[in-house]
């Protein structure tokens, strides 16, 4: 493995020290080997994740003393940022002035404060102080091609020099895209463009609800939907319920449901019994598991859950806005072969350019947003002027149409193997109780287990902060190490992470668990 990044990783390479002592080591263990996949090719997953083998494990760190950063090392590097990272300090403390919590996104928050980024370009970042990081964040997931992608960039700028942003009219890109995507994945019969993930799930819902003349929602615990009302219920931690709820109204969530993590039991009951109470219109699962798979997905779970919600008449909605093109074209319905009859999109679907996203599926049920100004009481209402904007809709053609041609999820899913097998020599060489897997370019780390914790544990409260603490110490760890990622525990890799790129992660990765 490469140690290469053994100095600071500025866009110059001027040679500063890392604050981390120990140099990078290859580790020599290895994890057993999952169950092969039993899909066809052409996806990201090249052999499926041991689900219960992984749940062990996940048991295990929750129930393991923290094995932590110690303070020196901390202390090493809060001193790396104050010597390198000070024009972000300075931005961060402007924006704490007229933004809320100083961030538009929590996708920014880092210890000791956000990282203010200048240039992003293929595997890399770079900030304001001319630091260079891996980029394993990607925007959140949707640019498999990784950042700034040129052949997308030069479509984008050329329809802005012929049409603009935005016009509020019918564009030839509307038609183009919303074809392309039923092309890969063909129950999306019909598209409707939005500006968001969680517009897409108002969407859904507010079609489910509309098609099938029921009202309740079930959706599973840990996993992040939005932040529309109906959806803010059961956030990160199984079973918490309402507790991200502030400022939403006790209705709005009187007939939404949260169950366990991979339990179909449960779900067949609570099916069963909301029949006696009209029933339920959807249930909304993120395919490989709540969080991209922070509680990971039995490979035959949406199989099941396809065939419960066809038992008691109620749709199954999946959210592919992580999932969508990044696990293969097919997206994981196609991977799983499981036939949804509404599909959630986000940013995926305008290869991460902006005011992205939308929801599609069978026709019938896509119907009911065909209105207009004499549908009044008939149809299903959304809008916004940007939706289906020309950006977007060109952005996300090309973006799809380059992703096909260089075989972008695959080569990401590659990358996403390599890391992972990288990460589990290093942990069993280090005989650390962290736990990683990967759904091809979602790779998973966990380290401190706080996204394990459940409530029926006595000692929740206890363990959670100092397990929070520990994640985003990690975070820090990691961005100061030239590595930048989502809050510490997830990893999303894209074409552009060569063989070198992966390898220069792991060294660094290695240099913040040597001194645990």
């Amino acid at each position: 493995m490469s140690s290469s990044t053994q100095t600071a990783h500025t866009a110059e390479g001027s040679g500063d020290a890392r604050p981390a002592d120990a140099s990078a080591s290859e580790g020599t263990g290895t994890a057993p080997a999952p169950a092969p996949d039993a899909s066809g090719a052409g996806y990201a997953i090249s052999r499926y994740p041991d689900v219960p083998v992984i749940e062990k494990r996940l048991h295990h760190l929750v129930h393991s003393p923290l094995r932590t950063l110690p303070p020196e090392a901390l202390s090493r590097y809060e001193a790396w940022y104050e010597q390198h990272a000070a024009a972000s300090k300075a931005l961060a403390a402007e924006a704490e002035q007229y933004i809320p919590g100083g961030v538009q996104h929590n996708l920014a928050l880092n210890d000791p404060w956000p990282l203010a980024i200048t240039a992003a370009q293929g595997a890399y970042l770079t900030d304001l102080d001319g630091n260079r990081y891996i980029d394993f964040l990607q925007a959140g997931g949707p640019t498999v091609l990784g950042s700034n992608y040129a052949p997308v960039r030069e479509k984008v700028l050329e329809l802005l020099a012929s049409c603009g942003p935005v016009t509020g009219l019918l564009h030839e890109y509307e038609v183009k895209l919303a074809k392309l995507i039923h092309d890969f994945m063909p129950a999306v019969q019909r598209f409707r463009m939005l500006g968001s993930g969680t517009e897409g799930v108002m969407a859904a819902v507010r079609a489910a609800r509309a098609y099938t003349g029921k009202a309740h929602i079930i959706k599973i615990g840990g996993a992040y939907h939005g932040w529309s009302d109906q959806v803010v219920y059961g956030l990160r931690i199984p079973g918490t319920g309402s507790l991200e709820a502030t400022g939403i109204p006790k209705g709005a969530l009187e007939r939404t449901h949260e169950l366990p993590p991979g339990d179909t039991a449960a779900l067949g009951e609570l099916l069963a019994k909301l029949e006696e109470d009209g029933g339920t219109a959807a249930v909304i699962v993120e395919p490989v598991g709540p969080e991209s798979g922070t509680y990971p997905a039995a490979h035959g779970y949406n199989a099941a859950v396809r065939e419960l919600c066809d038992r008691h008449g109620a749709l199954l909605v999946f959210d592919e806005v992580v999932t969508g093109f990044r696990l293969g074209m097919g997206g994981a319905q196609g991977y799983f072969g499981v036939t949804p009859d509404l599909t959630v999109f986000g940013k995926c679907v305008a290869g991460g350019y902006p005011a992205a996203g939308g929801v599609g599926g069978k026709q019938q049920v896509m119907d009911v947003f065909a209105g207009g100004l004499t549908a009044a009481g008939q149809r299903a209402f959304v809008g916004g002027t940007l939706s289906a904007n020309p950006l977007s809709c060109a952005a996300g053609y090309h973006a799809l149409l380059e992703m096909d041609r260089t075989g972008a999820p695959q080569k990401a899913g590659a990358a996403g193997d390599r890391l992972r097998a990288g990460l589990e020599a290093l942990i069993a060489a280090r005989e650390l109780p962290y736990v990683t897997y990967n759904f091809g370019s979602i790779v998973h780390l966990h380290t401190s287990g706080v996204l394990h914790l459940t409530l029926d544990n006595p000692d929740f409260f206890t363990e959670l902060g100092p397990r929070k603490d520990m994640l985003g110490h990690m975070s820090m760890a990691f961005a100061a190490e030239g590595v930048i990622t989502l809050a510490g525990s997830r990893i999303y890799t894209s074409m552009a992470d060569t063989d070198e790129v992966v390898d220069e992660a792991l060294a660094a990765f290695d240099r913040v668990f040597a001194q645990v």
